[in-house]
């Protein structure tokens, strides 16, 4: 969330972030200096959180009660406890905020959960607007459709007051897009066609790498010599600052391959898609994620052929 709000370039202090996971926090507090908020967020009263006095709340609940692959215990699970009993301080504080901020996996906007918030918001006198977007409808190669609430408190209003009050999903690309209109979202059962439009429209996975032109890396390996040999390691370059990374540590050894290829989603540096990695990635090979191929290879599993190819996690 802080990432998405800088990128944004929106001219905003962070008063507080809330987390009562140990990781997650070290991560935060490694890039941003600051340790989030980790004692049970469900302890904190309307008193506490109209000390911080923060005009807007960004919120990302836990996504578990509501994920295909879960329980699906919505409100009732322990899991979601704590964000319906943000929502209902809300009323309660001398200072509420002006808007708020809500992401969470698709299959939150079916939620009971999600029919509470509404209640609450409409009742603590906000209008919202939801979607549901995707990274590649923005120019990223990343299939990941989530589902975004924004709420302002009246009397502030959106500038396109036609979303107000509605949940609303595009096929279509958005980025590049200065002027987003009713017609961007007017068509909710888009063809599957529709999906290569996006495709066409994002950037190669190659230059969202941290080596940005992968045939000018060592270990990038083309069509017509794909050997083991040819796997390197990046070295340390002093004068342009590249960090240390031996790549080995990442490949996926040739025998999962052969058995469990036919189950990998395999990416390559030039394609425009890959798949959401979930907290299973590695562990599992269905459905967790997508494998960088190092190398273009037509028979990527006929080692009769003399084919090696390297993937990567």
């Amino acid at each position: 969330m802080r990432y998405s709000l800088m990128k944004a370039g929106v001219n905003a202090n962070v008063v507080e972030a809330f987390d009562i996971n140990d990781t997650a926090n070290d991560v935060y507090q490694h890039n941003f200096g600051h340790r989030p908020y980790q004692g049970n967020i469900q302890s904190l009263t309307a008193a506490d959180l109209d000390r911080y006095s923060a005009n807007v709340w960004l919120l990302s609940p836990p996504c578990q009660p509501y994920t295909r692959q879960g329980l699906q215990k919505q409100s009732g699970d322990a899991r979601a406890f704590s964000f319906l009993q943000i929502l209902e301080l809300i009323p309660h504080t001398s200072q509420p905020p002006i808007m708020l901020f809500v992401e969470n996996v698709v299959g939150f906007e079916t939620s009971d959960t999600h029919g509470k918030m509404i209640e609450i918001l409409r009742r603590s006198d906000f209008v919202t607007q939801e979607f549901i977007l995707s990274p590649l409808q923005f120019g990223v190669p990343y299939s990941r459709p989530r589902y975004f609430c924004l709420a302002k408190r009246k009397p502030s209003t959106f500038h396109i007051q036609l979303f107000n009050n509605q949940l609303l999903r595009s096929p279509k690309p958005l980025f590049g897009h200065t002027n987003v209109d009713d017609k961007v979202f007017c068509e909710l059962d888009e063809p599957q066609g529709s999906l290569h439009k996006l495709l066409e429209s994002c950037e190669p996975i190659e230059s969202f790498l941290e080596f940005k032109n992968c045939r000018d890396q060592p270990n990038f390996v083309d069509s017509t010599t794909v050997s083991t040999d040819t796997i390197g390691v990046l070295e340390k370059d002093e004068e342009n600052g590249c960090c240390t990374s031996t790549l080995d540590q990442y490949s996926v050894p040739s025998s999962l391959i052969e058995r469990w290829g036919s189950a990998m989603d395999i990416v390559y540096p030039d394609s425009k898609r890959c798949c959401c990695f979930t907290k299973s990635y590695y562990r599992y090979v269905k459905g967790t994620g997508s494998l960088l191929a190092t190398g273009q290879v037509s028979h990527l599993f006929t080692h009769a052929e003399g084919y090696n190819v390297e993937l990567r996690l």
